[in-house]
């Protein structure tokens, strides 16, 4: 039997309410379904609906194919819905209920309750059968968390085209930035013969609207770069089956130099027709193998990989060149533009790596093919606690942007501190960009609608791997939970977000729901408080990157500097004085963070190198709010632990211990971590604590 860590937000838990159970026992009783199908995601949906019907109310629907006098739910696609005679027997509305029909796009779907003299009806009208998937999820989420369906008239579709998942997982069973055990995927250099965890995986994905996944590192190794040959290329076909079921496309990370490693050739110059004439044919034999495959992901020219810079060539000629071999079949390229000097100079003030994307891609717009999208990390670094959003944004206006965030904790505590990311993801998302008059905000360039892009989305990395609960931390669960939901509908909020996963996770006790989404809402902020000060960041232990280490990328080759100094810290990004990284900005937010008087307090260090007695808006001094915040940040991560305490009698055993577990153990790194930045920055400013508290 599965436990409560393994089945994260399926829980599907009895329904003990009498009221809604015999509303809810009344629809999932009998499941119509028309004309049999043989559509493998379909017949998914199916399954989840009698699996989820006997879970929370102990009922075993019968499926069949016509309608009867008693309560039922009706699932099927548009093209057959427009005929069903529960629309026709509503007069006052058929006509409306027709045309959202009409207008639902592939992924969307209607869920439409109706109550007649003959009985209670759902209807649930998928504009494919992906859309009646994602609807079948959407009517158990509502069930699970207790909501009311009577009446209920819902249209969903997702906003964001692409819904990708990257994972960056390796051959030999090790995962880049993983914190939550080995991949699924992979075992002792091969594809894994057992694939019950992917498909519980793509399970998981398909509920929160996940629709594209890449299941190789982009660092792709030497056994990687074999999954797009012949010999390989079976086992990856049988890990595209078992998404495919759950309407999720499979891309590869490819290795730009594999004409080269693979395919025998002594270039892999994209410029070079015999080049050309092996990624064609290349492309011929994985869409044999894989005919619904999404396309290939790519790091080129970044910390070492190989890339079109080795022959003189720019990334639009490296992107193209897969893209003219993609394009027959419908392929796309993402293109990553985590592009950047990772062998800098540290005394050279000059070279900025936050400058280095927009430098290397700016000029390039308009040379990219169609179908080439540039994915474009959410900051200028590399997924700090805080960044500033990527100047890119906005700024390539006749090219296709997809967004890149990280769900897996490299920089936030690693799934061992508890941080909850989406209102992280909000901020970026709701940026404004300026790059036109009507409001340009992040979320709006990505969903394709500011600049009309052919192809759009987002993308993040996954925080997944083989322990029992998936991601190493019970509570973690909630940001791959949060980023399916929030790219599927970006207006929805971080608060609303965390109560539908703490209410689908742990069961809709108030007490519970209300503790676990104070504890969720308070993290992010309390994480930064005793990490990173106003913005700095990678202040952390080289390469591992947990744990604090103030100095352990001040002098290396990495560009990721404080350039503090007795006198004060930060880095000088103006242009006026700087690096001029400021001035990619459109006007009005250039001008905003060029000024030291207008720059927003938690990016201050971003771009300015201030002394510490310089006042930030709140009146504190910036060594003083370090002292604070980091003596407070590790105060706040102790009542963490002791709300979560509360609920010993409330949650299960197994998660019970496994959160309390972790929360002791960030306890007490948080308290290293105020220690080792306090006693650094009081070492070199010689400023003592206004409250003269404990500085080693």
């Amino acid at each position: 039997m599965e436990s409560t860590l393994y089945k994260a937000w399926l829980q599907y838990s009895e329904v003990k309410d009498p009221a809604l159970r015999a509303v809810y026992t009344k629809i999932l009783g009998n499941v119509v379904t028309g004309i049999r199908t043989t559509d493998v995601v379909m017949n998914a949906a199916i399954h989840e609906l009698k699996e989820a019907a006997s879970s929370m109310l102990g009922i075993q629907p019968d499926v069949i194919q016509d309608c009867t006098d008693a309560s039922y739910i009706r699932i099927g696609t548009a093209t057959e819905a427009i005929d069903w005679k529960e629309l026709e027997g509503d007069q006052d509305s058929s006509s409306d209920v027709k045309q959202d029909i009409e207008n639902l796009t592939t992924e969307g779907f209607i869920l439409r309750h109706i109550v007649s003299n003959q009985g209670s009806y759902m209807l649930l009208i998928g504009g494919s059968e992906t859309g009646v998937l994602y609807g079948v999820f959407h009517l158990l989420r509502l069930i699970a968390s207790g909501v009311q369906l009577t009446g209920q008239y819902i249209i969903e579709q997702p906003i964001n085209q692409i819904r990708m998942i990257n994972q960056w997982d390796n051959a030999d069973g090790s995962i880049e930035r993983g914190y939550a055990g080995s991949s699924i995927f992979y075992h002792n250099g091969k594809i894994t013969e057992h694939l019950v965890r992917v498909k519980d995986y793509a399970r998981m994905l398909a509920s929160v609207g996940i629709n594209s996944i890449s299941i190789n590192n982009v660092n792709v190794h030497e056994i990687e770069t074999g999954f797009i040959t012949p010999e390989l290329l079976p086992d990856v076909a049988r890990v595209a089956g078992v998404f495919r079921e759950y309407g999720i496309r499979l891309f590869l990370s490819v290795n730009f130099a594999a004409p080269i490693e693979v395919g025998g050739l002594t270039t892999a110059d994209p410029l070079d027709e015999g080049v050309r004439q092996w990624w064609r044919g290349t492309a011929d034999v994985v869409y044999q193998s894989i005919p619904d495959f999404g396309g290939f992901l790519v790091k080129a020219d970044s910390e070492h990989r190989p890339g079109p810079f080795t022959y003189d060539r720019d990334h639009a000629d490296g992107a193209n060149v897969l893209a003219e071999a993609l394009e027959p079949h419908g392929g796309i390229v993402i293109w990553r533009c985590f592009v950047y000097d990772c062998m800098q100079d540290w005394r050279d003030r000059s070279t900025d790596r936050a400058r280095a994307a927009y430098d290397h891609f700016k000029p390039l717009d308009g040379k990219f093919r169609d179908n080439v999208m540039l994915q474009i990390k959410n900051g200028p670094m590399d997924f700090q606690v805080r960044e500033p959003v990527s100047p890119l944004f906005g700024a390539m206006k006749k090219t296709n942007q997809m967004l890149e965030f990280q769900i897996t904790q490299e920089y936030t505590g690693q799934q061992r501190h508890v941080c909850y990311l989406v209102p992280q993801w909000k901020k970026v998302l709701d940026f404004d960009t300026h790059a036109n008059d009507q409001g340009a905000k992040v979320k709006r360039v990505v969903d394709g609608s500011v600049f009309d892009m052919k192809y759009s989305g987002i993308a993040a990395v996954s925080n997944i791997g083989d322990d029992e609960n998936w991601t190493g931390h019970t509570l973690a669960q909630v940001n791959l939970y949060g980023y399916g939901r929030l790219i599927w509908n970006p207006e929805l909020s971080a608060e609303n977000i965390a109560e539908e996963w703490a209410k689908l996770t742990f069961g809709n006790d108030a007490q519970v729901v209300g503790i676990v989404c104070g504890i969720l809402m308070k993290s992010w902020p309390i994480y930064e408080s005793y990490t990173a000060p106003l913005s700095v960041g990678w202040m952390v232990t080289p390469h591992y990157h947990y744990g604090p280490d103030v100095d352990g990328y001040e002098y290396s080759r990495w560009g990721t500097y404080h350039f503090a100094d007795r006198n004060g810290m930060g880095v000088d990004r103006t242009l006026a004085t700087g690096t001029g990284y400021a001035a990619q900005y459109y006007p009005e937010n250039a001008a905003l963070y060029e000024s030291l008087e207008l720059c927003p307090d938690e990016l201050l260090l971003f771009f300015h190198h201030v002394p510490y007695s310089h006042r930030l808006h709140s009146g504190k001094t910036v060594i003083q709010h370090i002292y604070d915040t980091h003596f407070e940040g590790a105060e706040e991560a102790k009542q963490l632990q002791k709300e979560w305490s509360e609920l010993e009698s409330k949650v299960d055993r197994d998660r019970f211990a496994q959160v309390a577990g972790r929360l002791e153990e960030q306890v007490e790194h948080a308290h290293h971590w105020r220690n080792v930045i306090n006693t650094y920055f009081y070492r070199k400013s010689g400023v003592e604590d206004e409250q003269g508290r404990t500085i080693y």
